[in-house]
């Protein structure tokens, strides 16, 4: 193995190699060209980025020859300066860490230097064709220098903000707007503050404000409100003084100016538009390009369309006519002139409308207009007749409308229906029913044309389907769409395939899907190779099975790893099988896999590398080790500590609570409690979303505070005390609500979310638009109940006052629901009382069933009331068809099981529907389970794999007899299904029994079986438990360690517990602790905090062996090539004089220069 190369700064090579011959070189001052001159002073002045970029001005207009290393050091030597190799390297290192982790300090250097060095540095950020500096026999690597510096947090900024300040002194315009276009799509838009107009220059030239213009245009959604409108009124200004107009009445918005404007046309005033000459409108909308344009104005408002809309139509153009239709772009999703249209040119904006669903909000709107549109194109045609031509209109047919269509009208028009995007699942049902009944038989060629109406396939079609089909659809794009079914679906393809003798199918089972195959399956194919895998998504029980398997047939780590999933099977024995050099050499196959690892995992990682090169270690490992391993980060490596963490996900590195406070304190010990700048933001990275709320209140200097904003919008979690922080700072900022501007609302989005309901009553007001838009793009937890009142109550204060001509009952002055609100309100349809929902016309109810079903914070009482009305609508339970169940979503629920056993649900694919619901009652649960084995024919031995799947949940309500009689063959193939379900102990025990006829003795279980399990696991009897090494209990799944009865888990030895990993020890609850030892409680924590069972590591850290590998200081740790990457490589492609040593010891005569970026 040869012995890694050794780090050394370019300068020292250049002179110091040519020590000897340096002595008898000239030393005269005009033999040395002056640059060279200059750039020897700055080296003795110890300014390197001076002296490179002097280097760098040189060799642009000179050749490089050997002569010219021995003149520098004749100059270095007149000049009596002396200085030893490690002294000039550690200088030089110090500098470009102080550049790189102090980007303030770049910025003054920048700000400090003289302009031809200035214009080089520039030029050199904008060069790409030359990426190498070649001197002779030494090629310096300028690309990966530049792309680095463009990718290193904080530095990015600085060179942002110099641009601004001294570039277009320095070079031309066109020049510093591709440095700033660079600078800027490297960025996340925080770089575009709403003040950063006020350092745009304002006498650009044409060419350059356009390019620029145009960087502002391609940045645009990542770009803040207040920083669009702020551009807005830069470029406006701009072109306004360039049309130098002396009559105000006509206006400067040309038809140029509009396409120079793009997407920020929609920040222009209605009096703007309202002047815009009728002729420049009308060439606007002529260009070519002018429909690409109108195309991604996503926020434009209908107020605004609307005047855009007249001002075409007053310049000319027929709004009827087919080719201004096309040209109209999003404004097609505002069309309101229905009068006198006709049905061809109805079927042209439907087609047209198609792009709506990009629009940022008003949907509900643009459903109303697709339903006018609807009928006017049916008009003189029946539904089938037009069926084709409707676009994805169509996805507003009710039930008894998709009911009504014929086979042959399906079949004629599925190219445009498997096209059509947003389709409920019922309809999906009920389509694919009409198509396959046109077509008998399912073939490969039926199948590829379904498209997205490939999920209302059955099951059993699938499992029915002609192998050869079935194969060639796998091979095929119509795969894509596989993500789509169900995983009973799912399971019925891959029992087609797979099943049988031979599992030779499996290596054609591509991407996500092939994480369905059974470990079982795995065992039985050997044709497995790391090729074959590259495609595939693996669970982490099949690729510690694969790991393990392929491991034995390669002696080449790289081959595996290069794999990609394959790196979640790698065990602690297998990296701690590596050598030094093997393990060094390959971990960036880990580290740019960081996602796929477990915690366990990233945990024998951090130990590996302390072990063979602590020196070396990339920082955010240190908080995979015990908490004390964080006092070896001396303050002067705070900076590269920060950036390394604050690239990792603190939430998967550390599990422990106490721990991560911990953690936390050494972060706010680096930062000295405070954040200073912008820069400080740029390095924390996502550390910014784990501050205290002290930090945030206190802590963020209000010169950061822009860019902290940006940062703390995407945290996914963000703990009360912390949420209190960043509103009293909004409330800071901004005021009380009730002041707020529309783009003050649009900027806070997700952090409506934090101010009450009277605090928020205001702006519902008078934003209600706004309001409903943010409230629509919420995802993740469900928002309090007091933001969903605000929207409800915004929602029915803007609604139309249509009241229903023939109120139900008990119906007269209730407000009930219609199709527009429930579309709005989306989680806030939680907020309608029950007599409410009970009120609501049928249509309503049977077009929004699926919408009101998917609510997540519907209450008992309303499930209640919207069961009620399903009967009212669709009649006793018995006469429900599939896809009135499959639409009922969460309000299934709420039947009693007397009407559960009503339900026909002899097919699969219902009762599949129906468990993906997890708050059954065992009641419930059983009178599925009987329905389906009653209305199907089928008894438990019957069963098939896709069965056991869709049964999901309800194979929890079997009893110990059932599950005996269910069929190994089928069971062994769905096992890691099974195991992800959270059935009582007793159905776990049962499980396990059958697992041991499977997988065999338990206490012989492999790490890929326990893993395989799942909460099956936890089944395992005391006696199986205490017998297992203490090396598988990392490999159990966290939801079985909380399953395992507590009686049981406290049976654990205090080794078996040390040796849970991270994951599995978080994973236990409160109960289970409760009943452990003082001893098992030490043995938990050591798991909580990383610690390592081999006596010798866990010894205090000044107890530890020192190992110098390299002789390096702590420092080496950013100079490692397999951190942040290489500043400067020098690469040496033939034999030079300079490595005669090297060559005679047999050491690697290349050399990494100024390796000195961490992660």
């Amino acid at each position: 193995m040869p012995q890694k190369p050794r780090t050394y700064s370019l300068f020292l090579f250049l002179f110091l190699n040519h020590e000897m011959a340096s002595h008898s070189a000239p030393s005269s001052r005009q033999d040395l060209h002056p640059l060279l001159q200059k750039m020897a002073e700055e080296i003795i002045d110890g300014s390197y980025l001076n002296a490179l970029l002097d280097l760098i001005q040189f060799q642009s207009s000179h050749l490089w020859t050997a002569d010219l290393s021995h003149k520098v050091l004749a100059y270095l030597n007149l000049q009596n300066v002396a200085f030893t190799i490690p002294s000039l390297q550690a200088a030089m290192e110090n500098h470009l860490e102080q550049r790189l982790y102090q980007p303030q300090k770049l910025l003054e250097d920048l700000r400090e230097m003289e302009a031809q060095r200035f214009h080089t540095a520039m030029k050199y950020l904008l060069e790409d064709k030359k990426d190498l500096l070649e001197l002779e026999d030494v090629v310096i690597d300028l690309g990966e220098v530049r792309k680095h510096a463009l990718q290193s947090p904080g530095v990015n900024r600085s060179l942002f903000l110099i641009t601004l300040e001294r570039c277009f002194q320095v070079l031309n315009s066109l020049e510093c707007v591709e440095v700033l276009g660079r600078v800027l799509r490297g960025s996340s838009g925080s770089f575009l503050q709403s003040d950063v107009t006020e350092r745009l220059p304002w006498d650009l030239r044409e060419d350059a404000f356009k390019n620029l213009s145009a960087v502002f245009k391609d940045l645009y959604d990542q770009t803040s409100a207040h920083s669009q409108r702020a551009l807005y009124f830069w470029m406006a200004g701009i072109l306004q003084t360039s049309f130098n107009a002396t009559d105000e009445s006509v206006s400067w918005v040309s038809a140029e100016n509009l396409w120079i404007l793009g997407r920020y046309m929609v920040h222009l005033s209605f009096e703007e538009i309202m002047k815009i000459s009728p002729i420049e409108i009308g060439l606007f909308i002529s260009y070519d390009n002018a429909t690409k344009q109108l195309d991604t104005i996503y926020d434009i408002t209908p107020e605004l369309a609307q005047v855009f809309l007249e001002r075409i139509s007053s310049s000319n153009f027929d709004m009827r006519n087919t080719s201004t239709i096309h040209r109209l772009g999003l404004l097609v999703c505002f069309y309101d002139d229905l009068e006198l249209l006709g049905a061809p040119a109805a079927r042209v904006l439907l087609h047209q409308m198609i792009k709506c669903s990009h629009l940022r909000g008003f949907q509900a709107g643009v459903q109303k207009l697709k339903a006018d549109l609807l009928d006017i194109a049916t008009e003189n045609q029946t539904l089938s007749e037009a069926l084709g031509s409707l676009s994805d209109a169509v996805v507003g047919l009710t039930y008894s409308q998709l009911e009504s269509l014929s086979p042959e009208a399906v079949h004629s028009a599925i190219s445009t229906l498997s096209q059509v995007s947003g389709w409920a699942k019922s309809q999906v049902i009920i389509l694919s029913a009409k198509y396959l009944a046109h077509n008998k038989v399912l073939s490969f060629y039926n199948v590829s044309q379904m498209g997205m109406l490939l999920a209302g396939v059955s099951t059993q079609a699938f499992y029915r389907m002609d192998l050869r089909d079935l194969s060639q659809v796998l091979r095929s794009t119509v795969s894509l769409h596989v993500s789509d079914l169900s995983p009973a679906q799912q399971q019925g393809v891959l029992r087609k395939m797979v099943g049988g003798d031979s599992a030779s199918g499996i290596v054609e089972i591509q991407g996500a899907f092939f994480k369905e195959v059974s470990l079982f399956d795995l065992w039985r194919e050997p044709g497995f190779n790391s090729t074959v895998l590259k495609e595939k998504e693996l669970r982490r029980s099949q690729a510690l099975f694969l790991y393990e398997l392929l491991s034995k047939t390669t002696r080449r780590p790289e081959e595996l790893l290069s794999t990609g999933e394959l790196v979640k099977g790698v065990t602690c024995s297998h990296i701690d099988a590596m050598s030094m050099d093997t393990f060094l050499a390959h971990y960036q196959y880990f580290e740019n896999n960081l996602s796929l690892l477990s915690p366990y995992q990233v945990n024998c990682l951090a130990w590996k590398y302390w072990e063979v090169s602590r020196t070396s270690m990339p920082p955010f490992l240190l908080a995979a080790l015990p908490a004390q391993y964080l006092a070896s980060v001396p303050a002067s490596q705070c900076v590269p500590f920060l950036i390394s963490l604050g690239k990792s996900q603190l939430n998967s590195l550390v599990l422990d609570a106490h721990k991560k406070n911990l953690v936390l304190r050494k972060v706010q010990q680096c930062l000295n409690n405070s954040i200073a700048d912008d820069f400080t933001v740029d390095i924390l990275g996502n550390l910014l979303c784990h501050l205290p709320g002290a930090i945030i209140y206190h802590g963020v200097s209000p010169r950061a505070w822009a860019t902290a904003l940006h940062g703390l919008r995407d945290c996914p979690d963000l703990s009360p005390e912390q949420k209190a922080a960043v509103r009293l700072r909004l409330l800071q900022q901004h005021g009380l609500p009730q002041n707020w501007t529309a783009e003050t609302m649009k900027d806070l989005g997700p952090f409506l979310v934090l101010f009450s309901e009277d605090e928020l009553s205001s702006i519902a007001t008078k934003f209600p638009d706004i309001l409903q838009q943010t409230a629509s793009k919420m995802a993740g937890p469900l928002p309090p109940k007091g933001f969903l009142w605000v929207v409800f109550e915004s929602v029915r204060n803007h609604r139309e006052k249509s009241p229903s001509p023939d109120p139900s009952p008990g119906c007269h002055g209730v407000a009930a629901p219609s199709s527009n609100d429930i579309f709005q309100l989306a989680e806030a349809n939680a907020c309608w009382a029950p007599e409410d929902l009970l009120c609501m016309e049928e249509d309503t109810f049977i077009r929004n069933a699926e919408l009101l079903g998917a609510v997540r914070g519907l209450s008992q009482p309303q499930l209640m009331a919207l069961k009620e009305k399903a009967v009212q609508v669709w009649d006793r339970p018995s006469y429900w068809r599939e896809y009135h169940i499959v639409s009922l979503g969460h309000i299934a629920l709420a039947l009693n099981e007397s009407e559960l056993e009503q339900l026909d649900l002899s097919s699969i694919d219902t009762v599949a529907s129906l468990s993906q619901q997890t708050e059954w009652t065992p009641g419930q649960a059983k009178s599925i389970l009987q329905g389906f084995l009653e209305d199907s024919g089928y008894s438990i031995q019957d069963l098939k794999s896709f069965h056991l799947v869709g049964l999901g949940a309800t194979l929890c309500a079997m009893n110990s007899t059932e599950i005996s009689l269910i069929k190994i063959s089928e069971f062994r193939v769905v096992v890691a299904r099974i195991g992800t379900l959270f059935c009582s102990t007793h159905v776990l025990a049962e499980f396990k029994r059958k697992a041991e006829v499977v997988f065999g003795d338990p206490t012989k279980w492999p790490s890929s079986v326990l893993q395989e399990l799942g909460t099956i696991a936890a089944g395992l009897t005391k006696e199986e438990l205490q017998m297992l090494n203490k090396d598988l209990m990392p490999y159990f799944q966290p939801s079985a360690i909380k399953c395992l009865p507590d009686e049981i888990f406290k049976e654990l030895s205090a080794e078996q517990i040390a040796s849970l990993g991270p994951e599995n020890a978080a994973a236990v609850t409160p109960a289970q602790r409760g009943l452990l030892s003082m001893v098992q409680l030490q043995s938990l924590q050591r798991a909580l905090d990383g610690a390592r069972t081999r006596s010798w590591l866990d010894a205090p850290l000044s107890a530890l062996p020192s190992r110098t590998p390299s002789s390096r200081s702590f420092p080496d740790l950013l100079r490692e090539p397999n951190h942040l990457g290489v500043m400067l490589k020098v690469q040496i492609p033939g034999p030079h004089p300079a490595f005669a040593e090297s060559e005679s010891t047999g050491k690697d005569p290349r050399i990494c220069i100024f390796n000195s970026l961490p992660r």
